[in-house]
């Protein structure tokens, strides 16, 4: 379900879940228990054993940000298999270098680039991870993710709509023009592409 909460910071993370549909973000917890978007995982990935070694305690909470469908299998039986397949290996080393490249991208992007840039950028993300051109998404959802006052994103976003980019309702979002959407993102949308492109990391949505 959307909102789901998979695993929190501090906890111990004993599953490793695969996404079949939908989008899972991983939420850094600040102090005064704020939180912001640091990475977004869709069925390209996997989510609780990138956290750290086997059975260490997760530095960021687990939200499902897009709802939808996940395979789940304890740690220890994931970890059993790892050993026996270096394709497996090889696999979760493609994954969790282009997941740090995205966080470390992500990280750039908050604080260099302009908000709409940032918006845009974090739209392309969430729509290559879903299934459809509309999302269940709110305003409070989006703040929260980039950080922001809902307010800002409310005049951020009506400027996209403005452009003809997207549309918005009552908690949805749709992409109407997804290369407009490109140009209007700051560069560390196609840079974090490339990442995946160069590690053979597959793409998360499949071109119509």
């Amino acid at each position: 379900d959307r909102g789901q909460m998979l695993y929190d910071a501090g906890e111990d993370v004993g599953e490793v879940w695969f996404p079949l549909k939908g989008v899972v973000s991983l939420m850094t917890v600040l102090p005064d228990d704020r939180m912001v978007e640091t990475a977004a995982i869709g069925r390209e990935g996997l989510i609780g054993v990138t956290c750290g070694p086997m059975n260490a305690r997760a530095a960021s909470r687990a939200i499902s940000q897009i709802e939808g469908v996940a395979a789940c299998l304890p740690a220890d039986v994931f970890s059993e298999a790892l050993e026996k397949s270096q394709e497996m290996r090889l696999a979760l080393s493609k994954f969790t270098e282009s997941l740090f490249a995205q966080v470390q991208q992500i990280a750039a992007c908050n604080a260099q680039h302009a908000l709409d840039q940032r918006l845009a950028r974090w739209l392309l993300t969430i729509h290559d991870r879903s299934d459809a051109d509309r999302f269940n998404l709110t305003q409070a959802d989006i703040a929260g993710m980039l950080g922001v006052r809902r307010a800002t994103v409310s005049e951020v976003g009506g400027a996209l709509e403005d452009k003809s980019l997207i549309e918005r309702g009552r908690g949805w979002v749709e992409v109407l023009d997804r290369p407009g959407l490109e140009k209007h993102s700051c560069g560390c949308y196609g840079a974090m592409r490339a990442v995946m492109k160069d590690l053979g990391v597959p793409r998360p949505r499949v071109p119509q």
